[in-house]
Protein backbone atom coordinates (compact mmCIF):
# COMPACT_ATOMS: atom_id res chain seq x y z
CA UNK A 1 0.00 0.00 0.00
CA UNK A 2 1.27 3.47 -0.88
CA UNK A 3 1.00 5.59 2.04
CA UNK A 4 1.46 9.66 2.14
CA UNK A 5 1.70 11.34 5.27
CA UNK A 6 -0.06 14.77 5.00
CA UNK A 7 0.75 16.98 8.15
CA UNK A 8 -1.89 20.05 8.52
CA UNK A 9 -0.67 23.19 9.60
CA UNK A 10 -1.56 27.25 10.46
CA UNK A 11 -0.82 29.69 12.36
CA UNK A 12 -4.10 30.02 14.77
CA UNK A 13 -2.52 29.22 18.17
CA UNK A 14 -3.76 31.53 20.77
CA UNK A 15 -1.66 30.22 23.61
CA UNK A 16 1.46 29.62 21.47
CA UNK A 17 1.05 32.54 18.36
CA UNK A 18 3.68 31.15 15.60
CA UNK A 19 3.61 27.92 16.69
CA UNK A 20 4.93 26.53 13.27
CA UNK A 21 7.27 28.28 13.11
CA UNK A 22 8.66 28.44 17.02
CA UNK A 23 12.75 27.97 16.71
CA UNK A 24 13.74 24.90 18.11
CA UNK A 25 17.26 23.10 17.51
CA UNK A 26 17.82 25.98 15.06
CA UNK A 27 14.45 24.91 12.50
CA UNK A 28 10.79 25.61 12.77
CA UNK A 29 9.00 23.26 14.87
CA UNK A 30 6.80 22.39 11.84
CA UNK A 31 10.18 21.18 9.89
CA UNK A 32 11.15 18.68 12.83
CA UNK A 33 7.97 17.19 12.31
CA UNK A 34 8.27 16.97 8.59
CA UNK A 35 11.39 15.43 9.77
CA UNK A 36 10.07 13.23 12.13
CA UNK A 37 7.60 12.10 9.16
CA UNK A 38 10.32 11.24 6.79
CA UNK A 39 12.40 9.12 9.32
CA UNK A 40 9.22 7.14 9.57
CA UNK A 41 9.61 5.41 6.02
CA UNK A 42 6.56 5.55 5.18
CA UNK A 43 6.18 7.41 2.32
CA UNK A 44 5.82 11.19 1.21
CA UNK A 45 5.27 13.81 3.15
CA UNK A 46 3.71 17.50 2.51
CA UNK A 47 2.59 20.09 4.92
CA UNK A 48 -0.61 21.59 4.05
CA UNK A 49 -0.74 25.11 5.65
CA UNK A 50 -2.51 28.09 4.64
CA UNK A 51 0.33 30.38 5.45
CA UNK A 52 3.06 31.58 2.92
CA UNK A 53 5.60 31.51 5.61
CA UNK A 54 5.17 28.01 6.60
CA UNK A 55 5.07 26.76 3.42
CA UNK A 56 8.61 28.68 2.53
CA UNK A 57 10.40 27.49 6.28
CA UNK A 58 9.42 24.08 4.51
CA UNK A 59 10.92 24.05 1.06
CA UNK A 60 13.69 25.81 2.59
CA UNK A 61 14.81 22.65 4.43
CA UNK A 62 13.92 20.30 2.17
CA UNK A 63 10.61 19.62 2.61
CA UNK A 64 7.35 19.57 0.37
CA UNK A 65 4.29 22.25 1.48
CA UNK A 66 0.87 22.56 -0.50
CA UNK A 67 -1.05 25.54 -0.01
CA UNK A 68 -4.47 25.11 1.45
CA UNK A 69 -7.33 27.44 2.25
CA UNK A 70 -7.96 29.25 5.32
CA UNK A 71 -11.09 28.22 5.91
CA UNK A 72 -11.38 25.00 7.00
CA UNK A 73 -12.46 23.59 10.46
CA UNK A 74 -10.33 20.66 10.98
CA UNK A 75 -7.00 18.86 9.91
CA UNK A 76 -9.04 16.48 8.47
CA UNK A 77 -10.81 19.02 5.86
CA UNK A 78 -7.31 20.19 5.49
CA UNK A 79 -5.87 17.09 4.06
CA UNK A 80 -8.54 16.27 2.03
CA UNK A 81 -8.22 19.34 -0.05
CA UNK A 82 -4.09 18.71 -0.40
CA UNK A 83 -4.80 15.69 -0.85
CA UNK A 84 -6.63 16.44 -4.11
CA UNK A 85 -3.87 19.05 -4.90
CA UNK A 86 -0.72 16.71 -4.73
CA UNK A 87 -2.50 12.81 -5.42
CA UNK A 88 -5.10 14.38 -8.30
CA UNK A 89 -4.62 10.18 -9.70
CA UNK A 90 -5.07 8.63 -6.80
CA UNK A 91 -1.50 6.97 -6.42
CA UNK A 92 -1.79 7.10 -1.93
CA UNK A 93 -4.21 4.03 -0.97
CA UNK A 94 -3.56 5.49 2.76
CA UNK A 95 -3.82 9.20 4.03
CA UNK A 96 -1.81 9.68 7.61
CA UNK A 97 -2.71 12.94 9.89
CA UNK A 98 -0.11 13.86 11.64
CA UNK A 99 -0.62 16.65 13.99
CA UNK A 100 2.54 19.85 13.29
CA UNK A 101 2.77 20.14 17.28
CA UNK A 102 4.99 17.06 17.84
CA UNK A 103 8.19 17.55 16.98
CA UNK A 104 9.94 15.51 19.47
CA UNK A 105 8.03 12.61 17.99
CA UNK A 106 9.83 8.68 17.95
CA UNK A 107 9.60 7.88 14.59
CA UNK A 108 8.46 4.14 15.14
CA UNK A 109 5.31 5.72 16.58
CA UNK A 110 4.20 7.07 13.41
CA UNK A 111 4.62 4.07 11.63
CA UNK A 112 2.91 2.11 14.92
CA UNK A 113 -0.60 4.01 13.75
CA UNK A 114 -0.76 2.27 10.26
CA UNK A 115 -0.58 -1.22 11.26
CA UNK A 116 -4.15 -1.71 12.13
CA UNK A 117 -4.82 -1.24 8.22
CA UNK A 118 -3.33 -4.63 7.56
CA UNK A 119 -6.72 -5.80 8.22
CA UNK A 120 -9.27 -5.07 5.35
CA UNK A 121 -11.74 -4.47 7.80
CA UNK A 122 -10.16 -1.09 9.33
CA UNK A 123 -11.01 1.92 7.59
CA UNK A 124 -9.42 4.50 9.90
CA UNK A 125 -6.57 3.59 12.39
CA UNK A 126 -5.15 5.64 15.36
CA UNK A 127 -3.08 5.39 17.95
CA UNK A 128 -3.87 4.94 22.05
CA UNK A 129 -1.52 4.92 25.43
CA UNK A 130 -2.63 3.15 28.59
CA UNK A 131 -3.44 5.73 31.17
CA UNK A 132 -0.99 5.41 34.51
CA UNK A 133 -1.48 8.77 36.35
CA UNK A 134 -4.81 9.16 38.33
CA UNK A 135 -5.20 12.55 37.73
CA UNK A 136 -5.48 11.83 33.47
CA UNK A 137 -8.17 9.76 34.12
CA UNK A 138 -11.15 12.26 35.27
CA UNK A 139 -9.41 15.34 33.01
CA UNK A 140 -11.62 16.33 30.23
CA UNK A 141 -9.08 17.07 28.09
CA UNK A 142 -7.26 13.33 28.28
CA UNK A 143 -9.54 11.80 25.38
CA UNK A 144 -10.13 7.66 26.31
CA UNK A 145 -10.59 5.01 23.78
CA UNK A 146 -13.92 2.76 24.91
CA UNK A 147 -12.72 -0.31 23.04
CA UNK A 148 -12.34 -4.01 23.09
CA UNK A 149 -8.76 -5.75 22.98
CA UNK A 150 -7.64 -7.39 19.87
CA UNK A 151 -4.23 -8.44 21.53
CA UNK A 152 -1.84 -7.54 23.64
CA UNK A 153 -1.38 -4.11 21.58
CA UNK A 154 -4.42 -3.27 20.09
CA UNK A 155 -8.40 -2.50 20.73
CA UNK A 156 -11.13 -1.88 18.62
CA UNK A 157 -12.48 1.61 18.90
CA UNK A 158 -16.04 1.55 20.35
CA UNK A 159 -16.35 4.80 21.77
CA UNK A 160 -14.27 7.97 22.52
CA UNK A 161 -15.21 10.12 25.72
CA UNK A 162 -13.82 12.61 27.71
CA UNK A 163 -15.61 11.47 30.49
CA UNK A 164 -13.77 8.64 32.66
CA UNK A 165 -14.50 5.62 30.53
CA UNK A 166 -15.04 2.37 31.21
CA UNK A 167 -16.22 1.98 34.28
CA UNK A 168 -14.91 -0.77 36.77
CA UNK A 169 -11.28 -2.42 36.93
CA UNK A 170 -9.41 -2.30 33.74
CA UNK A 171 -6.64 0.06 31.78
CA UNK A 172 -7.91 3.02 30.71
CA UNK A 173 -6.95 4.66 27.38
CA UNK A 174 -6.09 7.81 26.14
CA UNK A 175 -6.34 9.03 22.68
CA UNK A 176 -3.37 9.92 20.59
CA UNK A 177 -4.89 12.11 17.96
CA UNK A 178 -2.72 10.57 15.11
CA UNK A 179 -4.98 9.38 12.16
CA UNK A 180 -4.25 6.68 9.35
CA UNK A 181 -6.96 6.67 6.55
CA UNK A 182 -7.64 4.47 3.78
CA UNK A 183 -7.94 7.13 1.31
CA UNK A 184 -12.19 6.05 0.41
CA UNK A 185 -12.42 6.35 4.23
CA UNK A 186 -11.26 10.15 4.06
CA UNK A 187 -13.54 10.88 1.19
CA UNK A 188 -16.40 9.32 2.99
CA UNK A 189 -15.77 11.04 6.54
CA UNK A 190 -15.25 14.82 4.99
CA UNK A 191 -18.44 14.38 3.25
CA UNK A 192 -20.44 13.46 6.34
CA UNK A 193 -21.56 16.21 8.32
CA UNK A 194 -21.00 17.23 12.06
CA UNK A 195 -22.77 14.22 13.72
CA UNK A 196 -25.09 14.54 17.40
CA UNK A 197 -22.34 12.62 19.61
CA UNK A 198 -19.46 15.09 17.91
CA UNK A 199 -20.48 17.85 18.41
CA UNK A 200 -21.67 16.51 22.31
CA UNK A 201 -17.94 15.81 23.55
CA UNK A 202 -15.96 17.99 20.66
CA UNK A 203 -14.72 14.92 19.29
CA UNK A 204 -14.17 14.69 15.46
CA UNK A 205 -13.77 10.89 15.13
CA UNK A 206 -16.84 10.37 16.79
CA UNK A 207 -18.48 11.33 13.43
CA UNK A 208 -17.15 8.29 11.72
CA UNK A 209 -18.54 5.79 14.89
CA UNK A 210 -21.46 6.87 14.49
CA UNK A 211 -21.59 6.47 10.45
CA UNK A 212 -20.89 2.79 11.16
CA UNK A 213 -16.83 3.25 10.34
CA UNK A 214 -14.44 0.72 12.21
CA UNK A 215 -11.96 3.00 14.42
CA UNK A 216 -8.63 0.35 15.48
CA UNK A 217 -6.08 2.04 17.94
CA UNK A 218 -2.56 0.03 18.49
CA UNK A 219 -1.17 0.73 21.48
CA UNK A 220 2.33 2.42 22.28
CA UNK A 221 4.09 2.71 24.89
CA UNK A 222 4.42 6.77 25.79
CA UNK A 223 2.08 9.49 24.30
CA UNK A 224 4.27 11.82 22.25
CA UNK A 225 4.76 15.43 23.17
CA UNK A 226 2.36 18.41 21.87
CA UNK A 227 3.67 21.66 21.79
CA UNK A 228 1.06 23.77 22.98
CA UNK A 229 1.98 26.08 25.41
CA UNK A 230 5.80 28.51 25.91
CA UNK A 231 6.47 25.72 29.13
CA UNK A 232 6.19 22.65 25.98
CA UNK A 233 7.90 24.16 23.96
CA UNK A 234 10.99 24.81 26.45
CA UNK A 235 10.72 20.67 27.24
CA UNK A 236 10.78 20.15 23.30
CA UNK A 237 13.97 22.20 22.91
CA UNK A 238 15.56 20.52 25.71
CA UNK A 239 14.48 16.93 24.42
CA UNK A 240 15.85 17.73 21.04
CA UNK A 241 19.34 19.59 22.99
CA UNK A 242 19.57 16.15 24.19
CA UNK A 243 19.87 14.49 21.12
CA UNK A 244 21.82 16.09 19.59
Amino acid sequence: MTVLLLIPARMASTRLPGKPLADIAGKPMIVHVAARAAESGLGRVVVATDTPAIAEAVEAHGFEAVMTAASHASGSDRIFEALGKIDPVSEADIVVNLQGDLPTIDPAVIAAAVEPLADATVDIATLGVEITEEAEKANPNVVKIVGSPLGENRLRALYFTRATAPWGEGPLYHHVGIYAYRRAALERFVALPPSALERRESLEQLRALEAGMRIDARIVDSPPLGVDTPADLERAREIMKQRS
